[in-house]
């Protein structure tokens, strides 16, 4: 079967550059938030929030609707997406992990097919980044206000809101660029990781709306061992930190979580205090009359956690709301610069994030939520406006998809496949079947989730909690889409589960992880 492997014809040959009288390639735009679910993006159906310039990327592009992480974690995530390897091959298994910037990577392939590369914004994997004609990165997870940049290997704090800045900065450099060349150009976002701080003008931008409760917000992990076990409940959201309740304002910090030993109430001191006279004056103006109704009336019981959830969404879309606006920039300056119809566009997350399903927030899990990326695509001279793909694409795809756009060999030893045929009027080809996934960060990392692997069809899903668990569990994604009901060893399903187990192993083998 073709499932997983890079097709025949793109692979072997080793890249060079182009001959003098080639055309220049497609120029490349990749765009990765964080932590971005399906759920708060207008163009996938979103009830929660407008999303005008994403929905433009879709209207006048591709929107995928199958697309999905190979492992649902920010490093190994990106990883990912650089090498065209799963992370077992990669080297990068979890956020523990640093990244080995000698290996072959897209960037280091576009440079030798005579693209001028740059990265600005979000990076996270430990290791300076290589294959870059200019890099500007966050340090670590970075800040939402007055970040520390690391600019080609010096540090600066930049004063001003990530967002913005990580934009300006983007523009800045498609402004001195070397015209003379194609560019490729990853301009990834922080927002909206944790801790959701959105800008001063985005406050109480949600403050108004009636955020519904997911129907799965109680849900009693029955039959679900690894799910009971998680420790990312929204309930247990950290007053301080996570909902910008000040110490202050309650007697205890009834919100628990994450490392033992580690105080979220002084990390939120930390983040208060980064911030300008003239931040914190709007910010305290939009939260002390939040903090003094919680410190006169807290809300207790189920009504603590369902006012919980709303804080957390109001503050989470808020932040993507700034992601959306300044994305609308930088299409605004393809346009004014004549370069939107020879340019790809790709805007995608890296995973996917629970917005109160299941009674969670964060990501890991091979459930739909965290598992589903966003993935938009728009090239005016190459593809057709306002289509959808079906197929199952994983984030995978990326690397062998831009060599292809850019006539660039794509070696026989990444693992994904150029998603070229799919959406340029090309004879679909013959695609795969299944997906496979794996996560490992366990038990080192926060939210306990436990370490797991699995096969997603289009239809069903299989997954192996390992170590301690030791559990199957079964999904008919058609019938039950929130994957409420394991049906592991229900007797009517014991030859799907054959096939799937079958499956499964091919992947494993085919994809050399065996470990």
């Amino acid at each position: 079967m073709l499932a997983l492997l890079v097709a025949s014809a793109f692979a072997c040959a080793q890249p060079r550059l182009p001959p003098p009288d080639a055309p220049p390639g497609p120029n490349i735009l990749f765009i990765m938030s964080d932590d971005h679910a399906l759920a708060a993006v207008g163009a996938y159906g979103s009830e929660l929030i407008e999303t005008p310039n994403l929905d433009r990327i879709a209207a006048e592009g591709i929107r995928f609707t199958n697309s999905f992480v190979t492992n649902s974690i920010c490093a190994p995530s990106r990883a990912v997406m650089l090498t065209g390897k799963y992370s077992h091959l990669n080297g990068l298994r979890d956020n523990r992990d640093t990244f080995d910037g000698s290996q072959r990577t897209l960037p280091k392939l576009l440079q030798q097919a005579g693209y001028q590369t740059a990265l600005i914004g979000k990076w996270h994997l430990k290791s300076d980044p290589t294959g870059f004609d200019e890099w500007r990165i966050l340090m670590g997870q970075g800040q939402y206000y007055n970040p520390v940049f690391k600019m080609n290997g010096v540090e600066t704090e930049v004063t001003g809101y990530v967002t913005d800045l990580i934009t300006d900065q983007a523009l800045d450099w498609l402004d001195r660029r070397d015209r003379s060349q194609p560019f490729a150009l990853l301009y990834q976002h922080k927002a909206p990781h944790r801790n959701w701080m959105p800008a001063a003008r985005h406050l109480g931008l949600y403050a108004d709306r009636d955020l519904p409760v997911p129907e799965t917000f109680r849900d009693d992990y029955a039959g679900r061992p690894a799910a009971a076990a998680q420790d990312m409940r929204i309930a247990d959201l950290w007053l301080t930190l996570d909902l910008k309740i000040h110490p202050e304002s309650f007697d205890v910090d009834n919100a628990s979580g994450g490392r033992e030993g580690w105080d979220p109430t002084a990390s939120w001191r930390t983040e208060y205090e980064r911030l300008t006279d003239e931040q914190r004056a709007a910010w305290d103006a939009y939260y002390q009359p939040i903090n003094d109704a919680f410190r006169d009336a807290p809300p207790r019981g189920e009504a603590l956690d369902e006012w919980k959830l709303g804080r957390y969404l109001e503050d989470y879309l808020a932040t993507v709301a700034a992601v959306d606006e300044n994305i609308g920039r930088v299409l605004d300056y393809l346009d004014a610069e004549g370069l939107a119809d020879n340019t790809i566009v790709v805007y995608t997350s890296d995973q996917g994030f629970y917005l109160g399903e299941h009674g969670w927030y964060d990501k890991r899990f091979m459930y739909e939520e965290s598992l589903r990326m966003p993935l938009l695509m728009r090239y005016p001279s190459g593809m057709e406006a306002g289509q959808t793909v079906d197929e199952l694409v994983l984030n995978l795809d990326f690397a062998p998809t831009f060599l292809d756009f850019a006539g660039t060999p794509i070696p026989d030893d990444m693992q994904g496949r150029s998603l070229r045929a799919l959406v340029d009027g090309s004879p679909t080809p013959e695609w795969r079947d299944a997906i496979y996934y794996r996560y490992y960060e366990f038990p080192h990392g926060w939210h306990s989730v436990r370490p797991h692997y699995g096969v997603r069809t289009e239809r069903y899903k299989l997954i192996h909690f390992e170590g301690d668990m030791d559990h199957w569990e079964l999904y008919d994604l058609e019938t039950d889409p929130q994957e409420m009901r394991n049906l592991y060893g229900v007797e009517e399903y014991s030859s799907l589960q054959e096939e799937l187990h079958k499956r499964l192993s091919e992947l494993r083998r085919e994809l050399k992880d065996d470990a």
